[in-house]
């Protein structure tokens, strides 16, 4: 994003809700679904300031909560607003901290992944998830009228895909996906393992 928020923890609720004024709305949709399947273990993708794990897990106050960012110094920060959570410095590209999970979470986080990427994503995070279990996807997306793309976005850095197309790739995983929430180029994208 246009202020690439991750390198700037202080400040950065204020800068993400200036450039993205429906974050708030975002945020509470992530916890309504997250809330509705039982969770003893969480993982959060990308969790920077920890504001996502906050909200969900009030949902699930006692679950063993992991989270993965890339930056230090947000999860620095996000120590402080989850101090129960086992937080670690690792990419989203990486091997994912072992599970299983029954709740796997990110915000805004997996738009900086290409699509190959996400794909791939997609596939670790369905054998991190328990029988059951769901992940819940909220990011910025390319909507279909151009006139909804009002997220501020810095080429080659930002590389958000279309809803249809994550929900293929979930799908592609061997999930239930299901698109939950969207309001012009932000979605909630919800995808549960199915019985085996």
């Amino acid at each position: 994003m246009a202020e690439q928020f991750h390198f700037h923890p202080d400040g950065y609720l204020d800068m993400v809700r200036a450039e993205v004024p429906d974050y708030d709305r975002l945020q509470a949709v992530v916890a309504e679904a997250a809330g509705e399947i039982p969770a003893d273990a969480i993982l959060d993708l990308g969790t920077g300031t920890g504001e996502t794990l906050r909200h969900v897990m009030r949902k699930h106050p006692a679950a063993r909560a992991v989270g993965i960012d890339e930056s230090d110094a947000m999860l620095s920060v996000a120590r402080t607003v989850v101090p129960n959570a086992d937080l670690r410095v690792a990419r989203l590209q990486d091997e994912l901290p072992d599970g299983p999970f029954d709740l796997v979470v990110s915000a805004l986080a997996v738009h900086h992944l290409d699509a190959h990427e996400k794909a791939a994503l997609f596939r670790r995070v369905a054998q991190r998830l328990t029988v059951c279990g769901r992940f819940v996807l909220a990011d910025v997306i390319v909507p279909d009228d151009p006139a909804d793309a009002i997220t501020p976005l810095d080429e080659g850095y930002d590389l958000p895909s279309r809803a249809a197309e994550q929900l293929q790739w979930l799908a592609d995983a061997e999930l239930v996906p299901a698109l939950r929430w969207q309001h012009r180029d932000l979605a909630v994208l919800v995808a549960d393992r199915a019985r085996d």
